[in-house]
C-alpha cells in the first residue's frame, strides 16, 4: 500500500530522519515504535502531507506521490489521528466532527439533522454518548480524543495513522477502538499504530517498525519478538529493574479528606459523593477508575479549581481547614497539581524553558518589582540538572521539547513551589517507555523526600509499579482501597465497574 524509500528530513541542519526505508502493506496493522524524538511524528507528518518537502520517495499504491497538505493526503485516502487534539473549543461536537466536510441540503444550507445522525452513529461505534450540541471545551480530554477518532472515521481512508489513540480513553472505549481497527484491517485498510503501551502493540499489530535517532533499526513480525526485545531495540539499552521501597512512608498524615461531595454545576447530579481517604508523608497513593469516575474532578477539587464542595471536611498537614478555593491558595499552603493536559494547562508553548519553569514562583524571584534574572537562571539550572531535562539551552521553546521533557518541565514548575503534597494526573500520558521510567524515578524521589504523592492513571501496570496503595473510583465514589501488593488487575477492574 505505502512504501517509503530513502526518506530524509532535516530541520536547521539537524537530521530528524535519515535514509528511512519502510513498507506498510495493505490489510495489516503496523506498530511504529521508538522513544520520543526518534522521528515517528516527522515520518507520519510526511506521510499525511504536513511536511511536503523532504528527500527520497513516497510511493502510494505503486505511484510516486508528494502530498502538499493534510487535505491533499486525505483526499487521496490517507488520514492521521493526532495525539495532540485538533478541535475548536467553542464549536459543538457535531460541528467539530464535520468541520471542513459539512453536509449540505439541496438548497445550500447545512443539513444539521443528517450530520447529527451520522455523528451519533460514529460515536456509538466508539461507545460514547454525548450531547452533540455541547461545546468541546466542556468535555474531558478522553472524550475529545474519541471525537478526534470519529473525525478520522468519517473520511473513508485506505491508510489510517493512529498516534497514541488510547492515551486518554477508558478501557471499554479501548476495546471499542480495537473492534474498529479489526474492521479496517478486514476491509483491506492499512493501519499504522503508534503507541508506547506494549500490551496494545502485541494485541493489535501484525508487524513492527522500530525507529531510533531518525533511522530504522528493524522491521519485522510481532510474533517473532517479545516486549523486552522491542524495548531494547527502541532505547538501545536494557532498562534497569526498579524496586519499590515503602520504608519512606511515615505515620504523619499530610492530607485527610472526609465525606467530600461535589455537585455538578449545571446538572442535578453529583460529581463526587462522600469520598473519604488519607495520605501520609512519603506515601504514593494511586487513583484508578474508568472515564467519568471522577478522578480528575477529585484532584481539581482539592486544588481549588472546582469551587466550594457541597460538603465534607479537610485537613492539610495535620491542620483542619476549609477546602482550598483557588490554585494560588493551594500552592501557598503546599499542595501542587501536575495537570493531565500538559500542553493546554501546564505549559505556555510559545515561551522558553526558563520562563515556563519559573511561572509558579515569580513572586519569590522579584526584587522591587523587577524579575531577578540571575536567580531565575539559577533556579532553572537547578531543576534542569535535578530532573535531567534534555534541552540545548534554557532559552529553547518548550514546545520544541519531547513529550517526556515537557512533562519534566511541568513537574519542575510545581516542585519549585516546595509542595508538601504533589498530585499528578496521568503523568506519563503519551511519553516513551524510557521517559516513563525517569518520571517514575522522580516520583519516588519526591516521596523519599517526605512528600505525599497522589497519582491518577488509567494504566494499571503504572500504578502497580509506583503506588503503595490504590484507591478505586466509580461514579464519583471510592468503591475500594487496596494495598498494592494485595491487589490484582481483576480485583481493581471489578471495583471500577458501575453497578457494584
Amino acid at each position: 500500500m505505502v512504501s517509503l524509500r530513502n526518506i530524509t528530513k532535516q530541520f536547521n541542519g539537524v537530521y530528524a530522519l535519515r535514509d528511512v526505508n519502510i513498507e506498510f502493506p495493505a490489510a495489516k496493522v503496523i506498530a511504529l515504535v521508538g522513544e520520543n524524538g526518534a522521528g515517528k511524528s516527522t515520518l507520519m507528518n510526511i506521510l499525511s502531507g504536513v511536511y511536503p518537502d523532504y528527500e527520497g520517495e513516497l510511493l502510494y499504491k505503486g505511484e510516486v506521490v508528494q502530498f502538499q497538505s493534510p487535505r491533499d493526503a486525505q483526499d487521496r485516502g490517507i488520514t492521521i489521528i493526532h495525539q495532540e487534539l485538533n478541535l475548536i473549543p467553542y464549536l459543538s461536537v457535531v460541528e467539530n466532527i464535520f468541520l471542513g466536510r459539512e453536509l449540505m441540503t439541496p438548497w445550500g444550507g447545512l443539513d444539521t439533522p443528517k450530520m447529527k445522525n451520522v455523528a451519533e452513529e460514529l460515536l456509538s461505534r466508539l461507545k460514547l454518548e454525548l450531547d452533540l450540541d455541547t461545546p468541546v471545551s466542556q468535555l474531558k480530554v478522553g472524550e475529545c480524543q474519541l471525537i478526534e477518532i470519529a473525525k478520522a472515521l468519517l473520511v473513508e481512508s485506505d491508510v489510517v495513522i493512529m498516534d497514541e489513540p488510547t492515551s486518554a480513553i477508558s478501557e471499554s472505549e479501548v476495546y471499542a477502538l480495537y473492534d474498529i481497527i479489526a474492521d479496517l484491517k478486514a476491509s483491506g485498510k492499512t493501519v499504522v499504530y503508534i503507541s508506547h503501551k506494549m500490551k496494545e502493540l502485541f494485541t493489535l499489530a501484525d508487524e513492527y517498525v522500530v525507529l531510533r535517532d531518525g533511522q530504522v533499526v528493524k522491521q519485522g513480525l510481532m510474533a517473532e519478538v517479545d516486549e523486552q526485545q522491542l524495548v531494547n531495540m527502541m532505547v538501545g539499552r536494557a532498562l534497569a529493574e526498579r524496586v519499590k521501597c515503602q520504608d519512606r512512608i511515615t505515620d504523619a498524615t499530610v492530607l485527610q479528606v472526609d465525606n467530600l461531595s461535589l455537585a455538578h454545576p449545571l446538572k442535578e447530579e453529583m460529581l463526587l459523593e462522600n469520598l473519604s481517604f488519607d495520605l501520609c508523608k512519603g506515601e504514593i497513593v494511586g487513583v484508578f477508575g474508568l472515564m467519568g469516575a471522577g478522578r480528575t474532578e477529585l484532584l481539581e477539587t482539592l486544588f481549588g479549581l472546582r469551587g466550594k464542595p457541597t460538603s465534607g471536611s479537610f485537613s492539610f498537614d495535620e491542620q483542619e481547614m476549609s477546602f482550598f478555593t483557588s490554585p494560588n491558595q493551594a500552592l501557598r499552603y503546599g499542595l501542587a497539581l501536575v495537570p493531565e493536559d500538559r500542553k493546554g494547562d501546564g505549559l505556555v508553548l510559545g515561551m522558553n524553558v526558563r520562563a515556563n519553569l519559573s511561572l509558579s514562583v515569580l513572586s519569590s524571584l522579584e526584587n522591587l518589582g523587577v524579575l531577578a534574572d540571575v536567580q531565575e537562571k539559577e533556579l532553572c539550572q537547578q531543576y534542569v540538572e535535578r530532573l535531567r531535562i534534555k534541552t540545548a539551552t534554557d532559552q529553547q521553546h518548550v514546545g520544541n521539547l519531547s513529550g517526556g521533557n515537557q512533562q519534566k518541565v511541568v513537574l519542575a514548575k510545581y516542585l519549585a513551589t516546595k509542595p508538601k503534597v504533589l498530585m499528578l494526573d496521568e503523568p506519563t500520558r503519551g511519553i516513551d517507555v524510557y521517559a516513563k521510567q525517569e518520571i517514575y524515578d522522580l516520583i519516588r524521589e519526591q516521596a523519599a523526600l517526605g512528600l505525599g504523592v497522589m497519582v491518577v492513571s488509567s494504566e494499571l501496570p503504572e500504578l502497580f509499579a509506583i503506588a503503595d496503595r490504590i484507591l478505586v473510583m466509580c461514579d464519583g465514589r471510592i468503591t475500594k482501597q487496596f494495598k498494592t501488593e494485595e491487589a490484582t488487575e481483576e480485583t481493581i477492574l471489578q471495583a471500577a465497574l458501575p453497578d457494584q
